[in-house]
Parts: C-alpha cells; sequence; structure tokens
C-alpha cells in the first residue's frame, strides 16, 4: 500500500493527485455557494457540485496520505503539512454538511436559505482559504528560489567560487541569521535555506559555522537532489 502512495509509474503520487485537488475541490465549493444562493439553477446542478465535493474531498485525503509517503524519503516542509491537515479536516466537515444540505434541500423552492446553507457556505470558504494556503506553501517549499538561483548560480560559481575562507570567517557566520557551513571542502552560506528545508530548519542550523560534512553525507549520501540545492548556496572553498 506505501509503494502505491509513494509513486505511479516512476512519477510521486503527491504531485500527481495534488492538482486534482486543488482544482476539484475549489471548483466544486464555488459552485455549491452558487446553488445555495442560486435557487433557479439549484436542482439542475447542485447534485454533481456535490459529486465533485465528494472526490475533491477524497483527492485531499489521498494527497495527505501521499505527501506522508514522500516525506518518508525526501521530507516535507512543516508548514505545507500542517495546512494540508487543516485542509484535510476542513474537506470533510464541508463534504458531510454539503450532502445534508443536498438531502435537505431536494425538492425545496424556497427561496429561503437555511442556517445550514449558510453553514455550508462557511465551510465552503474556508476550504478555498486552505486550499490557497495549502498550495502556496507546497509550491513555495519547491520552487521559491529556485529559478532565481537557477539564473544566477552560474555567476556565483565564477564569482565566488575562488575565494577561501577560514574557520574563524565560519565562527562569524554561526548563527541562523547568518549561517555559514563546511561540506566536503566547499563553504555554502545557508541562510536563505533554513527555512526551505524540506526536513525542518533544526537540520540546517545545526550546520551553521562548523564542518556540516559527516552530517549532510550521513543523511544524504548519494542522492543527487539535496547536492543539487545546495550548488547555489556556494560563495568559496575552506581553507
Amino acid at each position: 500500500m506505501e509503494s502505491l502512495l509513494y509513486t505511479v509509474a516512476g512519477l510521486p503520487v503527491h504531485a500527481l493527485i495534488v492538482h486534482f485537488a486543488v482544482v476539484v475541490l475549489p471548483v466544486s465549493a464555488i459552485a455549491l455557494i452558487a446553488m445555495i444562493y442560486t435557487p433557479k439553477i439549484k436542482n439542475k446542478y447542485s447534485f454533481i457540485s456535490v459529486i465533485g465535493v465528494i472526490l475533491g474531498s477524497a483527492s485531499v485525503l489521498i494527497a495527505k496520505q501521499s505527501g506522508e509517503a514522500l516525506s518518508e524519503r525526501i521530507g516535507l516542509p512543516v508548514e505545507h503539512s500542517d495546512y494540508g491537515t487543516y485542509l484535510t479536516i476542513a474537506a470533510f466537515i464541508f463534504m458531510v454538511l454539503s450532502i445534508i444540505w443536498y438531502r435537505s434541500s431536494k425538492g425545496r423552492r424556497s427561496r429561503i436559505v437555511t442556517s445550514l446553507g449558510h453553514l455550508t457556505v462557511v465551510a465552503a470558504i474556508a476550504v478555498l482559504a486552505l486550499t490557497f494556503l495549502t498550495g502556496h506553501s507546497g509550491a513555495q517549499s519547491v520552487w521559491e528560489g529556485k529559478l532565481a538561483a537557477t539564473t544566477s548560480s552560474a555567476q556565483t560559481s565564477s564569482t565566488n567560487s575562488s575565494a577561501t575562507y577560514s574557520a574563524a570567517d565560519l565562527k562569524q557566520n554561526a548563527s541562523a541569521a547568518s549561517c555559514w557551513s563546511v561540506i566536503d571542502g566547499s563553504v555554502y552560506d545557508l541562510t536563505q535555506w533554513i527555512k526551505k528545508h524540506p526536513g525542518g530548519q533544526g537540520a540546517i542550523t545545526s550546520l551553521c559555522g562548523v564542518d556540516g560534512s559527516a552530517q549532510f553525507n550521513g543523511a544524504h549520501s548519494g542522492e543527487a537532489g539535496p547536492i543539487n540545492s545546495l550548488m547555489p548556496y556556494k560563495i568559496g572553498k575552506f581553507a
């Protein structure tokens, strides 16, 4: 079961299912809000909107579980994980309210929106907000700084890679405010990477001001991803 939640055809399940979740659930939530406040279209489209809510909520649950399976191998940003948990709970509550609202309002022609309808709308808005926050935090952890780093990495390596730094330089940059570390003979300024590290901030702050080769290689030996992530932060060599 774990392998099914981890990869499909060599691709991470989380990356595949999350796109379904962030499209189907918000669209269904917006549609259901329209159904609740527009009685004319309620009888025509409320059923399919509720089905969309059910499918979207299920995809959120799968996205959370697949994200946890993925995190066991590459780590998972804490903020993104927390938002994912909140969204899963909110989606479940929204799904239950949507089903109850649909069953209770089916066939009713009254234009008056019930308390249950208003409550369902509140849940829908909460789901929309949490979907945005979860998706944004996930995209931020993956892409923030990567595009800029790609265009500037060549300049960084050409201008700074020849510089040399001593143990005294490391001691002057041994805090989260300015975090330098040595890994396999190269010096990296990891200050900006602290909040982006998928495995949590503590793993990076423990490297500040010291030679972190043993710790890094012990956690990521032979992994191309972590090594590539370090490259934009290289500022020189250790002497």
